[in-house]
Order: structure tokens, then sequence, then C-alpha cells
């Protein structure tokens, strides 16, 4: 049997069309569950940082404590740091890690964070174990991720139907889950937790400049990305196929009454304080 970790690939890549996306992300949009708990001399572990953008914010959040980000891709975490140190951030490290084993010792977070990565990786449930594992006791894990057979829009489009029916089948053949929001809570169930608070949050896309933004990079996601390749190559879509789906996205886009609201579960799970020993 293929270890967890080799089980998923991620489905989106490092396309230009990707980061557009991922650099927009701020803790404000995508950690507001989160922020609540957060308290200055916190040390804590992003996992999946991306290009570093809500990695960042949260040091600037616990100016007093550390931000140890990661990610898969050695690339992405080169970028992580160009965006701390451009941000003159002292309180940051950065390395590659997979979630499914971390290279850290137990006990050691007050707080690990994980936005937009279950969905992604091929054993949800020991990612959250590893991530429990790390996390001190009473400390917290966060974790969000979006629940794309929630997704809804206006108007209705066939075209716009066909693009999620295709990514819902493209990534669960690359091993990862794309409605996650919605198991979360009972992902960290099985993984052990008993105090959890589970909450759901949105992203809402309906001005022009919204929706500009967000059909233009699903459009040339959907041709240019290592999305349009693994959907291709594994005999999902043509690429004629692929240039219908980006073009309505673009009518989509283009439409004055449009609307496109992204779901998003959330969990904060407290890891189980020691008993103190009876004396």
């Amino acid at each position: 049997m293929p270890k967890p970790q080799e089980t998923a690939v991620y489905t989106h890549g490092h396309h230009e069309s990707v980061l557009r996306s991922h650099t927009w992300r701020t803790a404000a949009n995508s950690a507001a569950y989160l922020l609540g708990s957060l308290k200055p001399h916190m040390k804590i572990l992003d996992i999946g940082c991306g290009p570093g953008t809500i990695t960042a914010d949260l040091a600037e959040l616990v100016p007093d404590g550390h931000v140890t980000g990661v990610d898969r891709a050695p690339e992405i975490v080169e970028r992580a740091r160009a965006t701390a140190a451009a941000r003159g951030l002292g309180n940051t490290d950065f390395a590659v890690a997979d979630v499914h084993a971390l290279d850290y010792p137990d006990d050691t977070f007050c707080v690990v964070h994980a936005h937009q990565v279950l969905q992604h990786v091929g054993d949800p449930v020991q990612a959250l174990r590893e991530m429990r594992r790390v996390a001190k006791p009473g400390g917290i894990v966060a974790v969000r991720d979006s629940d794309y057979g929630a997704m809804t829009w206006y108007p209705a489009s066939p075209g716009m139907d066909g693009w999620l029916d295709l990514y819902r089948r493209v990534a669960r053949a690359n091993g990862g889950e794309p409605d996650a929001g919605r198991r979360l809570r009972s992902w960290a169930l099985e993984a052990g937790f008993t105090d959890i608070t589970a909450t759901s949050a949105t992203w809402t896309f309906a001005t022009p400049e919204e929706r500009k933004w967000w059909s233009g990079l699903w459009a040339d996601r959907t041709v240019a990305s290592e999305y349009a390749r693994l959907a291709t190559e594994g005999g999902h879509a043509t690429a004629e196929g692929l240039r219908t789906v980006s073009a309505a996205w673009r009518e989509w886009g283009a439409r004055p009454d449009g609307w496109f609201s992204v779901l998003h579960g959330e969990i904060l799970c407290r890891k189980e304080s020691r008993a103190v020993p009876e004396r």
C-alpha cells in the first residue's frame, strides 16, 4: 500500500493564476474564526503556507511569539520567505514539510493552522492526528477548507455546471476530497479530538471588480495550470472542453447580475490538557 502522503496530488499546482488567488488571502479574509483566540506570545505552525500572506499576518498578530510556515513545495517556501522579509518580520521561519509526518516534537506549538490543505491530502485524518500531536496541551488546531459541492452562483450556466463536475472528478482522481468543508468535524472526531467548535463562512464575489478577478483566475487556471494538465492527461476533459469551460467563466464574470459564493467549513479543536497527577 502506498504511503498516505503519496496518494494525493496537489490539483492546482502553482501557476500564476493559482498564486493570484493565494496571494489575495489574508488572516482577515481567510482565518477570522481563529483570530480571537490568538495571544501575542503564541508559537504558531502554519501548514500549507503557500506564498506566505496569511503566515505574515499571523506573525504580526503575535509580536512576542513566532510563526513557522511549512509547505511541500520548496519553490513556494522560498516565495513565503520573501513575503515575510519584504514585510520586515523577524519572528518567522519556513521549511519544507509534509503534514502527514511533521518533523517537530510533540507538544511544540500553541496553534497549528491549515487553510485549504486537507482537501488536497491523501489522509486528512492522519494529517489532523499529526497536527494534534505537535500542538501543546490546551493548544488549538485550526482548519478551514472550502466545499466545492456547496459553491453556488447566479445566473445559471451549463458551462459552469460542467466546470464544477469536472473539478470534483479531477480532484478525487488525484486523491483529494473537494467537498472537505462539510467533513472537517467528522475527520477531527476520528483523529481523536473531543473539544471541537465547528463553524462556516463564505467568500462572496459580486461587484464588477470581484467578478472580473474571480472569473479571470478560474478561466486562466482551467486552460493553463497544472489542473488543466491533470484534467487532460487523466482523460477527464479535452483541451477543447477546457476552453469551453474557460469561456463559460468569462461569460459569467461579464454578467452585471453575476454572484458567486464559496462556502468554507471551519474547525477550532482544543487539544486536551494533561491531567495533574493526584498526590
